[in-house]
């Protein structure tokens, strides 16, 4: 079970409430810089950072001076438009005196429920931790509409969480956890130190209410620990309005832990094994080799393509003799990887005409 002295891989959730002061709509400058310290010492520690960042509207309420009740669509997509620039920026400038680069990752509902669209997000943050990037994630709302929203940031956190295969799940509230009743109104309230199960007796103590600035409530903080704990990543609730909210958190502040059954790695290695496949690879015996080793499948290895398929949807990895060797997701369609199979990576953009990912199913992506 993680922790986040020991994470390898974490996602914090920011909320707009402790990002942008309710008063004037400006950011919080010197919250902002504490954070980004707590950021320095988490990668310092050797760890992945993702950022989940909401503010972008709020802060273009702000500069364009709109008023603060609800606003339609398209004034709510125009504040977010101007007010995502002024965020990223904001991100870029806190973190740079560290070290740290900055990359901005706008994604919407569809990006997860599109397995296509799920892996080229998933490959692009991928990359960006391998670099050390530190990606700040929100929802585009400037093209997001009901039909294709997450809604709020706490469920995208969630599956940001999942996506990367992040061990820990941080979600930075105005309450520091999950309380048995509202502890604002009830003085008899307790908060909960540790939730091991997610049981309809802890989903009744969530409550609806949220910030003034913010949409999530209790409740989607709870859905989003149903997401994150059945992919094997640990969460946390935690006060995160005072300033250094996850230095404070790794000296002991008060929180509530979700755990998860499994670790993630392993959680994602089940569900890819239980999902249906849609056609077969056969590989060769050097490429068999590698994959028993825990190497990815390269197109060299690849000696024929059996099934009709599409970018992203599971098939079945045999060895040209029909033993089994595994499940994965792959990163070409069928007619694709025929053209390449047998060929070397650097050829792809040659046979194609385009460029393409250098392994045909990464390791992360297959069940051996």
């Amino acid at each position: 079970m993680a922790s986040l002295t020991s994470a390898r891989r974490v996602v914090v959730k920011i909320g707009s409430a402790l990002l942008v002061d309710r008063a004037s709509g400006d950011l919080r400058t010197d919250w902002l810089t504490s954070i980004a310290e707590d950021v320095a010492e988490l990668k310092a520690r050797g760890a992945d950072v993702v950022l989940v960042s909401s503010g972008s509207i709020a802060l273009g309420r702000g500069i364009l001076r709109l008023p603060s009740s609800v606003l339609p669509l398209e004034q709510s997509q125009a504040a977010a438009a101007v007010g995502q620039i002024r965020l990223a920026r904001a991100w870029q400038e806190a973190l740079a005196p560290h070290g740290l680069i900055t990359a901005q990752v706008l994604v919407t509902l569809e990006d997860s429920a599109d397995r296509r669209r799920y892996l080229n997000s998933r490959a692009t943050l991928e990359t960006l931790l391998g670099f050390g990037a530190v990606p700040i994630v929100n929802e585009n709302d400037t093209v997001a509409t009901d039909e294709i929203r997450y809604g709020d940031n706490d469920r995208l956190a969630a599956q940001v969480a999942v996506t990367v295969g992040a061990d820990l799940l941080v979600l930075l509230s105005d309450v520091d956890g999950l309380y048995t009743a509202n502890p604002t109104t009830d003085p008899a309230a307790e908060r909960l130190d540790i939730i091991d199960d997610i049981t309809p007796e802890i989903e009744g103590m969530a409550g609806d209410a949220g910030s003034g600035l913010s949409k999530g409530g209790m409740k989607t903080k709870v859905m989003a620990a149903k997401t994150a704990t059945a992919s094997g990543c640990a969460m946390i609730i935690s006060h995160g309005a005072d300033l250094h909210p996850l230095r404070r958190l790794m000296m002991g502040a008060p929180s509530t832990l979700f755990t998860p059954k499994l670790d993630p790695h392993a959680a994602r290695k089940r569900w890819i094994a239980a999902m249906k496949p849609q056609g077969t690879l056969r590989v060769d015996e050097g490429a068999a080799t590698a994959l028993a080793s825990g190497k990815s499948l390269l197109p060299a290895g690849l000696r024929a393509v059996e099934g009709d398929f599409g970018r992203g949807e599971p098939v079945t990895i045999r060895s040209f003799t029909g033993t089994t060797l595994g499940q994965g997701l792959t990163r070409y369609t069928a007619t694709e990887a025929r053209a390449i199979a047998g060929h070397h990576s650097r050829d792809i953009e040659a046979i194609l005409g385009y460029p393409g990912r250098a392994v045909l199913i990464h390791r992360d992506d297959m069940a051996v």
